[in-house]
């Protein structure tokens, strides 16, 4: 069973979540919460799988919120908000947050993203990393990745593919590699680069400038 938290400051929001996601046999509702400090208390008291985030909250916010949940350890939280275009989508995950979603999302690809974040799988709604790519990948390099230098040449290409937000598979395609072979370079970025999942290699992309 999934155990999911939810925090939304809109009434509606929240009825709206748990109906949808405890119609699901394998996830449970186990809270919810109307700001982030609520967020933050319950988290540390439920231990959820999942905490759904909204980003904008009265009080303490949601980047506060996931930077303070994400630290209290194997909890994953998924961001979501009204607007695609929103200035604190990076924020949110330099935070620890593991993906971002636009509310507008069907039923359906709420419950499998729950599934997807419980499986260790990192999401973004394809509107949000296009819009952080529009966004990042244009600047200079701001900081230099600790690690970046001991990259090979294949793991460089990986990893901007990745940071581009293509699946392993897409890579795959694009860089006429195997999908393991992907996947082994993925890997070997997150340890290299001391990555927590595949959203902290897109984020640290951003920052090394990658195109």
């Amino acid at each position: 069973m999934i155990r999911v938290l939810l925090a939304d400051d809109q009434s509606l929001v929240l009825a709206g979540l748990r109906t949808i996601l405890n119609a699901e046999d394998d996830i449970e509702v186990v809270g919810a919460a109307r700001d982030g400090a609520e967020a933050i208390r319950l988290a540390a008291a439920l231990r959820p799988d999942i905490v759904l985030l909204d980003i904008r909250m009265p009080g303490v916010d949601g980047v506060t919120a996931a930077a303070e949940i994400t630290a209290l350890g194997d909890v994953q939280v998924i961001m979501l908000t009204t607007f695609d275009l929103d200035e604190y989508v990076y924020a949110a995950l330099k935070a620890g947050a593991s993906g971002f979603l636009v509310k507008d999302l069907t039923d359906e690809q709420l419950t499998n993203a729950v599934r997807a974040a419980q499986a260790g799988d990192r999401l973004l709604a394809p509107s949000v990393t296009r819009r952080l790519i529009e966004a990042y990948t244009r600047r200079p390099p701001t900081v230099a990745v600790p690690g970046a230098d001991n990259l090979t040449p294949r793991e460089l290409e990986v990893w901007a593919q990745v940071t581009a937000g293509r699946s392993n598979t897409e890579i795959a395609d694009v860089l006429f590699l195997g999908e393991a072979t992907v996947k082994t370079h993925v890997s070997r970025l997150l340890s290299k680069l001391g990555a927590r999942d595949r959203v902290h290699l897109v984020v640290l992309g951003f920052e090394q400038g990658l195109r």
